[in-house]
């Protein structure tokens, strides 16, 4: 019978890539999206910003992942024989409570914790705080809108920002400057890249949270569900416990990530 690090409580082996594929993957990543996404834009006329539709901000976030995939895969060419393996993409049945109830956790107490001192230190409100989820909580106007919103931040965020961060980004970086140390230089990776000022400590923090639970496990199955529950605890807010758009934004719980 075939072992595995899960099975006998090693560690994961090490990666076959290092810091510079890392960077070489997010210079990629950040041209290929960028083009993509400019193509797009002018494609339906519209600007990215407020204005943007769901269907729009959809599109756009897939150029992005798009581009994620495109420098993982160009990047780690001949250097593995399953990407998506040495990535760690592996669940278990006990992924999904664990995960499910950490996300939950994350988003209704970590969040508070760290993000309500900083808004006050910036001089900032609640409100401000979480507009960004609002933004895009009052785009989901209708049933095929709030379908929209679940499977943009429920499912594809998770998804493919746990394999791009925490599978490629984080080995990589552990792999050169060691285990600790490429968890928490995940994590100020993956909080700066969400570009939102008000929520990037938290986001660092949910980003510390999701590297270690990736390094204890050897795998990305927690992250992945703990990531989806995260988001899903905001989505299902907005669903459940409002009935117009502006009570859906006054309602929403913490930030999207």
């Amino acid at each position: 019978m075939a072992t595995t690090p899960e099975s006998t409580g090693a560690r994961p082996s090490r990666a076959a890539w290092g810091v510079r594929e890392v960077v070489a993957a997010a210079v990629i990543t950040l041209v290929v999206s960028t083009v993509l996404g400019s193509v797009l834009l002018t494609v339906v006329g519209e600007e990215n910003g407020e204005s943007a539709s769901l269907v729009t901000v959809a599109f756009l976030q897939t150029t992005l992942w798009a581009g994620m995939a495109v420098s993982v895969a160009f990047v780690l060419r001949g250097r593995t024989a399953s990407i998506l393996q040495d990535l760690g993409l592996r669940f278990r049945l006990v992924d999904i409570p664990v995960g499910v109830a950490l996300g939950v956790a994350c988003q209704l107490v970590l969040v508070p914790i760290i993000s309500s001192p900083w808004a006050r230190l910036l001089g900032r409100s609640a409100e401000q705080l979480r507009e960004p989820a609002c933004q895009l909580a009052q785009k989901a106007d209708d049933p095929f809108g709030v379908v929209m919103l679940f499977a943009i931040t429920v499912v594809g965020a998770p998804f493919v920002e746990e394999l791009f961060f925490r599978g490629f980004v984080q080995r990589g970086m552990t792999a050169g400057i060691g285990r600790n140390l490429g968890v928490v230089a995940t994590a100020l990776v993956f909080g700066t890249v969400h570009y939102q000022l008000l929520q990037l400590p938290a986001l660092i923090a949910f980003g510390l949270v999701l590297g270690s639970i990736t390094a204890r496990a050897g795998r990305l199955g927690p992250a992945i569900v703990t990531h989806a529950a995260f988001n899903a605890t905001t989505v299902v807010t907005l669903v459940i416990l409002s009935s117009s758009v502006e009570d859906r934004c006054s309602s929403l719980l913490g930030t999207i990530s």
